[in-house]
């Protein structure tokens, strides 16, 4: 091994920036903004159906909004994560059946350059499924869970315990569960 340290070349960049972890600043605020609106849910639900008072509990529907925000913006990236490939898998050839058929009238361009959108368009197109699905599985377990926690679970609780535990408890459950490798 030589001394000196080989830089990536763009394409192995961008390759790479695939198979990370890490989401673009659009879909880290497309999660935040879902995840704020869904956390901020149960607050109705606790306001009109179990009665607690808006106001004397407005730290309490904060600090809980805000972590559960996180812990969802979490998962949703997690799950985003374990689904991408297994959607990428699955879409490949429909895909490049479809980007083929697309590019086989331009005559003038490479079987490289070629093959380098067909992956770049597969890379998009689990990109966008994966981010949908994680969301919508994320939101619908979290809003059921809640649902239960608050009306069956915790019921014999005093609202405001009942509001931090099954919004705070779900949205750590949902956190942790989505670090997985299903």
């Amino acid at each position: 091994m030589s001394g000196k340290s080989k830089a990536f070349t763009k394409e192995e960049e961008l390759l790479l920036q695939d198979f990370s972890r890490n989401v673009s600043t659009k879909s880290s605020a497309l999660f935040y903004g879902n995840a704020l609106i869904v956390a901020a849910i149960p607050i109705w639900l606790f306001w009109r159906i179990h009665l607690i008072d808006l106001y004397s509990n407005l730290i309490s529907f904060v600090i809980v909004t805000l972590v559960s925000t996180y812990a969802l913006a979490l998962a949703y990236k997690n799950t985003k994560f374990v689904l991408k490939h297994k959607i990428a898998v699955k879409r490949e050839d429909a895909v490049t059946r479809e980007m083929s058929r697309k590019l086989a009238e331009d005559k003038k361009m490479s079987k490289k350059e070629k093959d380098e959108r067909i992956l770049w368009k597969k890379n998009e197109v689990a990109d966008y499924e994966a981010t949908t699905f994680s969301i919508f599985y994320n939101n619908a377990l979290f809003l059921a869970i809640v649902i239960f926690a608050s009306f069956y679970l915790l019921k014999s609780f005093t609202p405001a315990i009942n509001y931090i535990f099954s919004v705070g408890a779900t949205s750590a459950v949902l956190a942790l569960l989505s670090t997985g490798s299903q």
